[in-house]
């Protein structure tokens, strides 16, 4: 097998949300610091779609924007095309770098600028990385763009606000595909529509994908979205990977207690008659996390260890799992 376009090795985010120094002082607080991301290793392979699944706040999308440099990283690396991401951004080569890899962001009301017209935005980096020279040859690239996502050139001329949700979801991809880079991180691109325009949206994408090769980085919380397009699945609890596995392994035999619980939470709709068992607890603090596993207090199967020992990410018959329970083969 040939070597994976991205690489991340030990990442990690530490953001500081203490309130104001002299507030600290007044009430005598320390300072307060969030594990956001901690410790997270996986690599995806060329052409292949990497999904990160996982409750809201477990660290996703700080995965996302650390992967395409809109954070800087407080410890690990991220290679890409066997480059250090951090170190190619801060050099000469950085523009370079950018335009092979893009990123599709959540919120398709926010993500577009409301004063500009479509042919502005799409058009935008294609201006920024020289890849028009003339208006003319902008305006009937942009209309290619937009016609490869299913919209009509026509539409260049209009304002985002004259588009519904999942049209302006198909222009950020137009944007996003206008450098045609290899790369591209999807941070919840479908969370923000209803039903029927996540299967639109995510069927372009899958099209898109095999006519151009592209490898995928796709943030989702909805597992039936992760199924429809991921080749690879990780989910993530309190910043860190507690489960890898191809897509079959994943759901057709679960290991961690979490993706157990996740998996039962979705609705039969085939009526099999399988019992629907909602997920049990809250997600801890992440300004005061658990001991040990951070899944324990929520976990039918923790024990002592659980509570003091935090469990290596592992690889058990091809499944990289961070749970004792699994390792000493106390999971039916």
């Amino acid at each position: 097998m040939s070597a994976p376009l991205v690489e991340v090795h030990d990442l990690a985010k530490i953001f500081d949300v203490s309130p104001p120094w002299l507030n600290r002082v007044v009430e005598r607080k320390p300072k307060a610091i969030v594990h956001a991301v901690d410790g997270v290793s996986f690599s995806i392979q060329r052409g292949r779609t990497l999904a990160l699944v996982g409750e809201s706040g477990c660290g996703k999308s700080t995965v996302a924007r650390l992967l395409v440099g809109l954070y800087g990283a407080t410890r690990g690396v991220v290679h890409f095309d066997g480059e250090d991401i951090a170190k190619t951004l801060a050099g000469a080569n950085a523009l370079k770098l950018r335009r092979r890899m893009q990123m599709i962001f959540q919120d398709p009301y926010a993500s577009l600028n409301p004063r500009w017209k479509v042919m502005d935005i799409v058009a935008e980096p294609l201006r920024e990385h020289a890849l028009v020279q003339s208006d003319a040859e902008a305006r009937a690239r942009v209309g290619e763009l937009l016609a490869s996502v299913g919209l009509n050139p026509a539409d260049a001329e209009k304002f985002p606000h004259q588009f519904s949700g999942g049209q302006r979801q198909r222009i950020s991809i137009a944007r996003a595909l206008a450098t045609q880079p290899e790369f591209l991180v999807c941070d919840e691109p479908t969370s923000a529509l209803d039903v029927s325009v996540q299967a639109q949206v995510l069927n372009i994408m899958k099209d898109l994908q095999r006519e151009r090769g592209l490898t995928y980085l796709f943030i989702s919380h909805n597992l039936a979205v992760v199924r429809h397009v991921a080749d690879e699945v990780g989910v993530m609890y309190l910043g860190r990977l507690v489960e890898v596995a191809d897509k079959a392994s994943l759901f057709g035999s679960p290991r961690h207690p979490y993706t157990r619980m996740l998996l039962d939470a979705i609705p039969d709709i085939h009526m099999t008659g399988r019992a629907r068992t909602p997920v049990q607890g809250e997600v801890p603090n992440p300004l005061n996390p658990p001991s040990g596993c951070s899944f324990h207090p929520r976990c039918p199967l923790a024990n002592e260890r659980c509570k003091t020992e935090r469990p290596a990410l592992l690889e058990i018959k091809g499944v990289r799992v961070a749970c004792h329970a699994v390792q000493e083969g106390r999971v039916a």
